[in-house]
């Protein structure tokens, strides 16, 4: 039998699957502004078993370019019963999502018949000429023979992303980092694998992180307990608590030396009710000693004259590393209307002390807002309406595993521009922030056990894959995600966007939006054809290059 090798480059919007042919069209060639990632795939598929294949670069940007494998992992939970119509399958099966590196000693194997794709990420920060930039792959045997050759062609329109506004956060979760990789909370090794996480968060837009101060009462059953990840050392003798900080100032300066500008404290109460406190750990007596927990009453006195000592000490910390303005507090998470007296209840005690400070909560009942619980609410993206409609300002918005209908998401088995659309969706409707659970949570549901992510990635038959995470991690530290590519693809949307705006003003970037569109776009409702996405994006660099040149 002949061997035959077959190349197709392909936007980073396609996810070729193993198992079902390759349909979307060749994409040879785009823009991009400086400042940006821009990303492509090369998809391949040979008639034979071909293994030790070397992928060869040749471009002026060679510097700039790095090449990776899309690899497959298994979803036995892709959606659930009630899923809408957009999505690629909703079978059980391997999906294409991390990200791993070429290893020089083994290069690409071909599988007979099986459509598999590289991915190739150009980054475009530093001195680089603007212009038309050809990039040629070419896939070689050992011997040098070559298999198959694309050639694409990237132009680089002399206009830099602005910088990020938007605030996002992805909850990062570092027991998930010290029970995977097996290593001591807070000794040495975990500090570096925190600090190898947290720069590829920063790198692909998180700007605000999750910061233990006590361990987060988070995605933890009631009576429960997830690894203790305490910042803050407390101490207890009679009466009075005592608190030091050195562990939470290394967390910040490490944190800020790695792009972070944003710190989210985490939650006071308990989720889904805030009816307790979070555990809290210390010593009394030279013993240690659990002080708060499932079995604390949230309202009862005790804790609140835990709160009362620790808040004042807080907010002097805070002022002495100028971190005023980079602060946001928590109550709870998730709360419903039937948890709105509770709620309260912890609202009021947080507010006697943080009045000058920021509270944001995930939350999508409006009545929360009214009645002044929360400063800073964040609905859901498809209760989010409400409180457009009711002008609400500085509003935020997030999605989780109930969001699956209709509006954007990122689970594996839906198509990428679901994933992509966020960032048009967010310019738009001119919203401050962005949240998520599940940066890295490598735990089943209710952080009953561990998992490894390479082989569940539902969380225990939880959540349809690709919520609960969007980092793997490697030997050698993070291995991202294609989500999380194109998650950051959605922010440097929203960049452009914004760069427009400056230049021609709000009213035209709009009308361009939505230009050809049959109905304006919302948060349910926008285009389902990932070639939209990338003309769009085309249109809009085109303008930033005819005003700049303009300009010039």
């Amino acid at each position: 039998m002949e061997l035959k090798f077959i190349t197709r480059c392909i936007s980073s919007l396609t996810k070729v699957f193993a198992n079902q042919e390759l349909k979307d069209r060749a994409v040879k060639k785009s823009s991009a502004l400086l400042d940006e990632t821009y990303s492509f795939q090369i998809a391949y598929k040979s008639t034979m078993l071909v293994k030790d294949i070397r992928v060869v670069v040749r471009s002026d940007l060679i510097e700039k370019i790095s090449i990776r494998s899309v690899g497959l992992v298994p979803s036995e939970l892709p959606c659930y019963h009630d899923h809408d119509e957009i999505i690629l399958t909703s079978l059980p099966g391997l999906y294409p999502d991390p990200l791993y590196p070429i290893m020089a000693e083994n290069g690409l194997t071909a599988f007979p018949g099986q459509w598999r794709a590289i991915w190739i990420t150009v980054d475009l920060q530093g001195d680089i000429n603007p212009g038309r930039h050809p990039i040629e792959v070419n896939f070689e045997k050992a011997n040098g023979e070559c298999l198959g050759n694309e050639v694409f062609e990237l132009e680089v329109i002399g206009s830099e992303l602005p910088k990020q506004t938007l605030i996002h956060t992805e909850w990062f979760h570092t027991d998930c980092l010290a029970t995977h990789y097996k290593v001591e909370i807070f000794s040495k090794e975990h500090w570096r694998r925190i600090e190898q996480f947290v720069q590829t968060a920063a790198k692909h837009g998180m700007n605000m992180i999750l910061t233990p101060l006590f361990t987060p009462p988070l995605d933890t059953e009631a009576g429960g307990e997830r690894p203790t990840v305490q910042l803050v050392d407390v101490e207890k003798a009679g009466k009075n608590y005592y608190f030091r900080y050195e562990k939470l100032k290394k967390w910040f300066d490490l944190c800020r030396n790695r792009g972070i500008k944003y710190f989210e404290f985490s939650h006071f109460f308990t989720q889904w009710g805030a009816k307790h406190a979070p555990k809290i750990m210390g010593y009394e007596n030279e013993e240690p000693k659990q002080f708060f927990g499932w079995n604390t009453d949230a309202a009862g006195l005790e804790y609140r004259d835990f709160l009362h000592q620790f808040f004042p000490s807080l907010i002097d910390f805070i002022k002495q590393n100028g971190l005023e303005n980079h602060v946001f507090f928590h109550v709870s998470d998730e709360p419903h209307f039937d948890h709105i007296e509770s709620y309260q209840n912890a609202s009021d005690i947080l507010q006697i002390y943080l009045k000058d400070f920021p509270v944001i909560d995930a939350l999508s009942d409006y009545a929360f807002y009214e009645k002044g619980l929360v400063k800073t609410p964040i609905p859901s993206n498809d209760h989010i309406d409400a409180f457009l409609e009711n002008g609400v300002e500085n509003l935020w918005t997030y999605y989780c595993c109930a969001q699956y209908k209709k509006v954007s998401n990122r689970f594996f088995n839906m198509p990428s521009f679901r994933n992509r659309v966020l960032g048009m969706q967010l310019y738009k409707f001119n919203v401050s922030g962005f949240l998520h659970w599940g940066y890295n949570f490598w735990y089943s549901q209710y952080s009953k056990k561990p998992i490894d992510p390479f082989k569940i990635t539902d969380a225990n038959y939880s959540f349809p894959s690709g919520d609960a995470f969007l980092v793997y991690p490697g030997e050698d530290g993070p291995i991202e995600s294609i989500r999380l590519e194109v998650l950051n693809e959605a922010l440097q949307d929203l960049r452009a966007l914004q760069l427009l705006e400056s230049l021609v003003g709000r009213e035209q970037v709009l009308a361009l939006l939505e230009e050809g569109l049959d109905q304006e776009l919302t948060f349910d409702q926008y285009p389902r054809n990932y070639e939209w996405y990338l003309l769009k994006r085309e249109q809009i660099n085109n303008k930033i290059k005819e005003k700049n040149f303009n300009l010039t």
